[in-house]
C-alpha cells in the first residue's frame, strides 16, 4: 500500500510548471552577488546561487532546490513557499511591517497578501510586531465566551490545524484550561459589575425567571435593571444558579437572598418582577418581608411586586384560543388540504376568482407554539370563508369547511386577538422599553375586556369572563405602578390617570385616582427624606475629613435610626408652611406636548437641576421593567428551556459563562454601537 500522499504534493497545473523549474545539483555551488537588488519579497526565503551560467533558488526552509534564472519569473517560488512543510513563518505579521510613501504612511497589513511583491520605495521591519502570546490566549477565551462557542472547540481537529497554521508559535490550550480562564475573566468581571452596582446612586430592579434544563433541574436567573448617571437604560444578568427541582417558596426565596447578598444590593431595590402565576406570590411575599423588615424598600414595598405584562397577555390569549380550539383545528385542516396538492391549490384559487375574493395574501399553516402565527393564519382563512363553503360543494372529499356560526365566532374572536397582536407589538417594538409606556395599553386591553363581557353572545362573554378572571389580579398587583409610571411622563401627569380610571372604574373613580394621587406623594416623601438623609452625611463625611477626630462614620443607618421618624414628621409639617415640593411644581406645571420623536429620559435629565429630588424618583420608576421577556418571546407560548450543551455544563461555569458573556457583549455594544456580536442561542427552538 503507497504512503499518504501530502495534500500540498498533489497533481496540479501550477506544480506542473513549477517542476519544470526544479533541478538537483551536485557539484558544488557558488552564492550570486547579484548585480542588481533582488525586489522581490520571496528571495527573503530563497538563497541564490550558481554554478556555471545556471542560476538556482535554494530554499532556506527545505533546502529545495528551484531555478532562479531571471528569465524564470518568482511565481514558482512563491507557489513552492505555499506547499513548503518546514516553512513556519507563515503569519504574515510575524514577518514584515510593509510600509509605502504616501501621505497616511502604514498600510492595513489586513490587506495585505503574502505573495505580494515589493514595491519601489517600500521597506520591511520586523521590530513593530511582538507575539504576545498570553494575549492571543486572553482573546481566545473571551471568543468562546462571548459567542457562545462550546469550550471544548480548543481540542477539534480542525480548530487545531487553523491555528497552527495561523500561529504555529501560540500553543493552544486544552478544554480545562479554557474553563479555568473562563472562571478567571468571570471573576475579574464580577468585581467590575460589583463596583458598577456599589456606586450607583439609583435603585435598581431585578427580572427573576426560572429556566429548566434538559437533563435535570432547573436555574434561577437574575437581571438587573437600572437608570445609570447618564440616563441610560441599562440591564445586566447578575446570576444565574441551579436551584432544587422542587422550587419550593423556601427554597426559591432563600437563594434570591444569597445572591442580593451576595451583591450587596437588598439595599437598593425598588422592584421585583416576575411572571404572573400564583406560584410566584408567596415566594415574593417572602422577599418583601424579609426587605420590609430591615427598612430596606420605600413606602412599604408598595412598587415591590411587578408582575409580566407580556406574561398575562400570553394568559388570556391562549383563553380564546382554547375556546375556538375546534374551529381552529378545522381551519388548520382545511388549509392542509387545500395545499396538499397543486390541483386542489387551482380548484380554490378559480373558485376564488369566480366570486371575486381578491386576498393579496396566501393560505398559510401556523406553528400552534407561536400564537402570532395562528392569528396570521385565521386573519387570512377568514379572507377565504366563501371560497372554503362552495368548495365543500364542489369537491366531496372536502368534509372540513367550519358552519358559519364557527366562520362567525372565529372572526369575532381574530378581532379580538388583533387587539393583543398591536399590543405587544408596540412592548416589542422598542429595545429598552421604560415602564411609561405600558399603562395606557393595559387601559385598553382592561376596556375591551369590559366590553366583551357584555356580549350578548354566552360563548364570547364566557370566554372574556375568564379571560378578565386573570387580568383582573394582574391589575390589582400593577395598576399602581403603571399608573405612577404614567404620572411622571410629563406628557400625560395625573390627565392620563384622570382619562383612564373613569371608564374603567365609573362612579368609583374619585376614590381610585385619589388612591394613586396619595401613593405617589407617600413615595416622594420617602425620597424627600432619603434626600435629606443623604445630604447629612454627605456633610458628616465632609467634617470628618476636616477634623481628625472624627471618623465620619457616626451617623446611625437608615435601618435602625431610630430618630427616622422624626426625619418624616419634620417633612410633612414643614410642607404646612407653602413650600412647594418638587412634585408640586411639576404637576402643576402644563403637560408637555406629545410628540414622536420624545424621549423620556433625555427630558428627565435635561430637567434634574429643576426638580432634584423628583428625579430622583423618575430614575427609579421608569426603570422598573414591567416584561420579563426578550424581545419577540413575547409570541410564544413555549418556556425557557436550556440547550443540551449547555445542561450538561457545571453549574459554575454555566452561570460564569451566561453572566460574563452578557456583561462582555454589553461593553462591546457600548463601544461599538454599529458593530453585531451575534452569540448562539441559550435555550431551545421550543416552536
Amino acid at each position: 500500500m503507497p504512503p499518504p500522499t501530502d495534500l500540498a504534493v498533489l497533481p496540479s497545473p501550477t506544480l506542473a510548471r513549477d517542476q519544470v523549474h526544479e533541478m538537483e545539483i551536485s557539484s558544488p555551488t557558488t552564492v550570486v552577488k547579484p548585480n542588481k537588488r533582488l525586489t522581490s519579497v520571496v528571495w527573503n526565503d530563497f538563497e541564490r546561487v550558481k554554478k556555471g551560467d545556471v542560476c538556482v533558488a535554494v530554499c532556506k526552509h527545505c533546502k529545495k532546490k528551484l531555478s532562479g534564472s531571471s528569465t524564470s519569473g518568482t511565481s514558482h517560488l512563491r507557489n513552492h513557499l505555499k506547499r513548503c512543510r518546514k516553512r513556519t513563518n507563515h503569519d504574515i505579521t510575524e514577518l514584515l511591517v510593509v510600509r509605502e510613501k504616501k501621505k497616511d504612511g502604514t498600510l492595513d497589513l489586513g490587506n495585505f497578501k503574502f505573495d505580494q511583491e515589493q514595491k519601489k520605495g517600500e521597506t520591511f521591519s520586523l521590530e513593530n510586531y511582538k507575539f504576545d502570546p498570553e494575549r492571543s490566549r486572553l482573546d481566545l477565551v473571551q471568543m468562546i465566551i462571548l459567542h457562545g462557542y462550546p469550550l471544548a472547540m480548543v481540542e477539534h481537529i480542525g480548530f487545531k490545524m487553523f491555528v497552527k497554521n495561523l500561529q504555529p508559535l501560540f500553543n493552544l490550550m486544552n478544554c480545562s484550561t479554557v474553563e479555568a480562564d473562563c472562571m478567571a475573566i468571570y471573576a475579574k468581571e464580577k468585581q467590575k459589575m460589583y463596583e458598577v452596582l456599589d456606586k450607583l446612586h439609583g435603585r435598581i430592579s431585578l427580572i427573576a425567571d426560572m429556566w429548566v434544563s434538559c437533563e435535570s433541574g432547573g436555574y434561577l436567573c437574575l437581571t438587573a435593571h437600572y437608570i445609570d448617571g447618564t440616563w441610560q437604560m441599562q440591564k445586566r444578568i447578575l446570576n444565574f444558579v441551579m436551584v432544587d427541582p422542587s422550587h419550593t417558596e423556601d427554597i426559591l426565596s432563600e437563594v434570591l437572598m444569597t445572591c442580593l447578598m451576595d451583591w450587596d444590593i437588598d439595599r437598593k431595590l425598588i422592584a421585583l418582577t416576575l411572571d404572573d402565576c400564583s406560584t410566584n406570590d408567596n415566594f415574593v411575599s417572602r422577599i418583601r418581608d424579609r426587605l420590609t423588615q430591615n427598612k430596606l424598600l420605600l413606602s412599604n414595598g408598595q412598587l415591590f411586586d411587578v408582575r409580566c405584562a407580556s406574561h398575562i397577555l400570553n394568559l388570556i390569549v391562549q383563553d380564546a384560543l382554547d375556546a375556538l380550539r375546534d374551529v381552529i383545528e378545522k381551519i388548520r385542516e382545511s388549509i392542509r388540504y387545500v395545499k396538499s396538492s397543486q390541483g386542489r391549490q387551482e380548484k380554490f384559487n378559480e373558485i376564488a376568482q369566480q366570486i371575486r375574493v381578491y386576498c393579496q395574501k396566501s393560505l398559510c399553516l401556523d406553528s400552534p407554539m407561536r400564537w402570532i402565527s395562528t392569528y396570521l393564519m385565521l386573519e387570512v382563512a377568514l379572507e377565504y370563508k366563501d371560497v372554503f363553503s362552495l368548495l365543500r360543494e364542489h369537491d366531496p372529499a372536502y368534509k372540513l369547511a367550519p358552519s358559519d356560526l364557527e366562520w362567525g365566532r372565529a372572526t369575532a374572536i381574530t378581532n379580538y386577538l388583533k387587539l393583543f397582536f398591536e399590543v405587544t407589538n408596540n412592548f416589542s417594538s422598542i429595545k429598552h422599553p421604560t415602564a411609561n409606556l405600558y399603562f395606557p395599553e393595559i387601559c385598553d386591553v382592561h376596556l375591551q375586556l369590559i366590553e366583551w363581557c357584555k356580549s350578548a353572545d354566552t360563548f364570547i362573554s364566557g370566554m372574556a369572563l375568564r379571560m378578565k378572571s386573570k387580568f383582573d389580579k394582574y391589575w390589582n398587583t400593577c395598576s399602581l405602578a403603571l399608573a405612577m409610571a404614567a404620572i411622571l411622563d410629563p406628557r400625560f401627569k395625573m390627565k392620563l390617570v384622570e382619562y383612564y380610571y373613569p371608564q374603567i372604574y365609573g362612579s368609583a373613580a374619585a376614590d381610585r385616582i385619589k388612591v394613586v394621587s396619595d401613593n405617589i406623594k407617600e413615595l416622594f416623601n420617602d425620597y424627600a427624606i432619603c434626600s435629606t438623609l443623604t445630604n447629612f452625611e454627605h456633610g458628616l463625611a465632609w467634617e470628618g475629613r476636616a477634623n481628625s477626630g472624627y471618623s465620619g462614620t457616626g451617623l446611625p443607618s437608615a435601618s435602625n435610626d431610630r430618630l427616622s421618624g422624626f426625619d418624616k414628621f419634620l417633612h410633612e409639617t414643614s410642607n404646612t408652611q407653602r413650600v412647594k415640593s418638587d412634585l408640586d411644581k411639576y404637576l402643576e406645571e402644563p403637560v408637555f406636548p406629545r410628540n414622536v420623536d420624545f424621549s423620556i429620559l433625555n427630558w428627565w435629565k435635561v430637567h434634574t437641576p429643576r426638580y432634584p429630588i423628583l428625579s430622583m424618583m423618575a430614575r427609579d420608576v421608569l426603570g422598573i421593567p414591567m416584561a420579563t421577556v426578550p424581545l419577540g418571546s413575547t409570541f410564544n407560548a413555549g418556556g425557557r428551556i436550556l440547550d443540551p450543551y449547555r445542561s450538561a455544563l457545571n453549574p459554575d461555569i454555566l452561570q460564569a459563562l451566561i453572566c460574563t458573556q452578557d456583561w462582555l457583549r454589553t461593553d462591546l455594544e457600548e463601544s461599538q454601537p454599529s458593530s453585531s456580536h451575534a452569540v448562539l442561542s441559550l435555550c431551545l427552538d421550543t416552536t
